[in-house]
């Protein structure tokens, strides 16, 4: 067991749908419905974001990693759960939907990298949700796809992230033909970061999250909060926008004291 600061529920419970741990410097979030495919329901959803919340308030934590448990990252939404939730009325509907919203938020409004480890499948909503992490590293076996279409849904919120991750053209082949793609392809496309090797992926994603033990947090979070910030905005804002974080981070004690070893081996 890895070194554990804290959890959801105060215990750490095979049987929790969200499991918590952090190991150093990472705070691990994991899918704990193997059975289900880790799919995603009222209580998934609520648990990861708790854990997002949790994660954000520990000093200690500078990457958070988003993984599932067993063969697949994500199959989406749970169905059967959904097709109870559809005979509700238009409030209920509404209400379980801006669920998920506010979790594609809330992940990037948390200060620190958020990183989808995927293995096995990642399809319809656990696209989404892998897509809406800041960084996504795959295992070479693992699938990606948006199969709403085939069920006469549609892959509405998550477009919203395809969008900005794919080309347009891209975004209506996955989106309209709902087929899967490798993790290669994903790649390819620009869905995903990187592709790991099946058997050292674990290895693989420790040693790439290691990378941000030794950088700045302040440095990353304002860089985080300024990329999305200037989504959407026309040049002469974003640059704008820039120079007030450019004033913010050179007086920030990471800057200062990053300037002062640089000039020091000078």
């Amino acid at each position: 067991m890895r070194p554990l600061r804290g959890n959801l529920s105060g215990e750490m419970s095979e049987n929790n749908p969200i499991l918590y741990s952090v190991d150093g410097a990472v705070a691990r979030v994991t899918l704990n419905r193997p059975e289900k495919r880790n799919a995603l329901n009222t209580t998934v959803i609520a648990g990861v974001k708790e854990a997002l919340r949790k994660a954000s308030g520990d000093e200690q934590v500078r990457v958070i990693l988003i993984s599932g448990a067993g063969k697949d990252f994500c199959s989406g939404a749970d169905l059967s759960a959904l097709q109870k939730i559809a005979g509700g009325s238009v409030a209920d509907n509404s209400e379980d939907a801006r669920s998920l919203l506010e979790l594609f938020l809330l992940i990037r409004q948390i200060p620190v990298p958020v990183v989808a480890a995927v293995t096995g499948r990642a399809l319809a909503g656990g696209c989404g949700l892998a897509g809406a992490c800041d960084l996504v590293l795959a295992s070479a076996s693992a699938r990606f796809g948006y199969p709403e279409v085939k069920i006469g849904f549609v892959p509405a919120m998550v477009m919203a992230i395809l969008k900005r991750n794919v080309s347009e053209k891209r975004a209506f082949e996955l989106i309209t033909r709902g087929e899967e793609i490798s993790a290669q392809q994903a790649k390819e496309f620009g869905l995903i970061n990187q592709v790991f090797s099946d058997e050292t992926f674990t290895g693989d994603v420790d040693s790439y999250l290691k990378k941000f033990e030794t950088l700045s947090k302040q440095a990353i979070s304002l860089t985080k909060t300024l990329l999305y910030q200037i989504d959407g905005l026309a040049f002469n804002e974003a640059v704008e926008t820039g120079a007030g974080v450019n004033v913010i981070a050179r007086m920030t004690d990471d800057c200062q004291k990053g300037i002062a070893r640089f000039l020091k081996q000078e």
